[in-house]
C-alpha cells in the first residue's frame, strides 16, 4: 500500500520526534548526594543535550532550585520572574545553550549550591 504525501510526512515527523525522545537522558544532580553544597563542579565530564532532564533531589525547606540567567548565577541573585522550584524532587528539562540553576536560600549559592550546564 502506497502512502500519500501527507501520510509520509506524518510518518517522517513521528520518526524524528521518536528519535529525539529516545536520546533524551535523565541526570540526578549531585548523584547520590543530591542538590547540596559544593556541587558547582558536578556537571564536569558530562555531555548534556537539549531535552535532557535534570532531577534535583533535596529536603524541602533545606534548599530550592531557581532557574536564573548568567547575571543571576554570577551574583547569586534570583531575578524577578525567575522560576523557583521547591518540591524536593524537581524535574527540569534543559534548553539548548547554557542553563543556570541556583539555590536562593541565603548563603547557599555562595556556598556552591549552583550549577551551569551547557546543553547541545
Amino acid at each position: 500500500m502506497a502512502l500519500g504525501r501527507g501520510s509520509a510526512m506524518v510518518a517522517l515527523m513521528f520518526l524524528v520526534l521518536h528519535s529525539e525522545m529516545a536520546h533524551a537522558a535523565t541526570y540526578t544532580v549531585g548523584d547520590a548526594n543530591g542538590w547540596t553544597f559544593n556541587i558547582a563542579g558536578w556537571p564536569r565530564g558530562k555531555r548534556f543535550r537539549a531535552g535532557d532532564t535534570l532531577v534535583f533531589n533535596y529536603s524541602p525547606g533545606a534548599h530550592n532550585v531557581a532557574t536564573v540567567d548568567k547575571a543571576g548565577y554570577s551574583a547569586c541573585k534570583t531575578p524577578k520572574g525567575a522560576k523557583v522550584y521547591n518540591s524536593g524532587s524537581d524535574k527540569i528539562k534543559l534548553a539548548k545553550g547554557i542553563n543556570y540553576f541556583i539555590c536562593n536560600f541565603v548563603g547557599h549559592c555562595e556556598s556552591g549550591t549552583k550549577i551551569a550546564i551547557r546543553a547541545l
